[in-house]
C-alpha cells in the first residue's frame, strides 16, 4: 500500500508494535525443552490480548498463529511437538492485522550456545538488512536493496536464498510490490515510491541458494545441507528516511 495519511502511519505503527512485542516475547521464551506449539500458544494469547489477528491463520488458514522454523526449516515452519534444543537455530516469524492494517516481522537466533557459523549467519542477516535499508528511499531502484543484501553476504563468505523474497504489505499481508529480491536483478528495477509499505527480509545462507517444500507439507520450506537466517521488518518509505514499524 501507499501510506498517505497520518491515520495510515499510526495504524501501521500500532500493528507493527504488536507484532514486534509478540516476536520479542517468543524469542525470550525460546529455551531448551519448550515445544514450538507451546511458543505458538503464547502468541495466540498475545494476539487476543492486543485485539489483533494472526495474519497466516486469518488470511491463509495456516495451522498456527506464527511460523516457527528450526534448523533445516527456513520459513513457514508449522508449530507442533518439536522440542527446542540447546544450539538450535530458530526463526520466529510474526505477522498480524488490526483494524485492516498489517505488519510482518521475523528474526533468526541461536538458542544458548551453538556453532559459530549459526551465530555468524544471524549477524550477517542483520547487517544485510541494515545495508539494504540505506537504499530504501523514494525514487531509488527496488533492486538496490537486493544488491546490498547479496554484496553483504558475499563479503562474509556466504550467499542468499533466491526463491524467498520480501514483499509489499499494508492493507493485506502480501500486496504490490510482489517481490523484493535478496540479490541483484535489473528486472526488479521498479522505483520505490513515497509512502510505500514493504516487508524487507534478507535470507542469508551458508551454501544453498534455493529452498524447497517438504513432501506432503503445503507450508514448510527447508534446505538439504545448509543453515539459513532471516531478518525482517515492515517499513514505511518516506522522504525523511524509512520508518520501521516493527522495531
Amino acid at each position: 500500500m501507499i501510506a498517505k495519511t497520518e491515520e495510515d502511519i499510526q495504524a501501521l505503527k500500532e500493528i507493527g508494535k504488536i507484532c514486534a512485542e509478540i516476536r520479542d516475547e517468543l524469542v525470550q521464551r525460546t529455551v531448551p525443552g519448550i515445544t514450538t506449539k507451546e511458543l505458538d500458544d503464547i502468541a495466540g494469547q498475545l494476539f487476543e490480548k492486543a485485539g489483533a489477528v494472526s495474519a497466516p491463520k486469518g488470511e491463509y488458514d495456516f495451522p498456527g498463529y506464527t511460523c516457527i522454523s528450526v534448523n533445516e526449516e527456513v520459513a513457514h515452519g508449522i508449530p507442533g511437538k518439536r522440542v527446542i534444543k540447546e544450539g538450535d537455530i530458530v526463526n520466529i516469524d510474526v505477522s498480524g492485522s488490526k483494524n485492516g492494517y498489517f505488519a510482518d516481522t521475523g528474526i533468526s537466533f541461536v538458542v544458548g550456545e551453538g556453532e559459530e557459523i549459526l551465530t555468524k549467519i544471524c549477524d550477517v542477516a542483520k547487517l544485510a538488512f541494515e545495508a539494504g535499508l540505506k537504499k530504501a528511499k523514494p525514487g531509488s531502484k527496488k533492486s538496490g536493496l537486493g544488491k546490498a543484501v547479496i554484496q553483504t553476504a558475499r563479503q562474509h563468505g556466504l550467499t542468499v536464498i533466491m526463491n524467498l523474497t520480501g514483499h509489499g504489505i499494508g492493507r493485506r499481508i502480501h500486496e504490490a510490490p510482489d517481490h523484493i529480491y535478496n540479490y541483484h536483478d535489473t528486472w526488479d528495477d521498479e522505483l520505490l515510491k513515497e509512502g510505500m509499505v514493504i516487508a524487507f527480509e534478507p535470507f542469508i545462507s551458508t551454501k544453498e541458494e534455493e529452498v524447497f517444500q517438504v513432501e506432503g507439507d503445503d507450508w514448510t520450506y527447508v534446505t538439504e545441507e545448509s543453515f539459513v537466517a532471516q531478518y525482517e521488518h515492515t517499513i514505511i518509505l518516506t522522504k525523511n528516511g524509512p520508518i520501521i514499524t516493527t522495531l
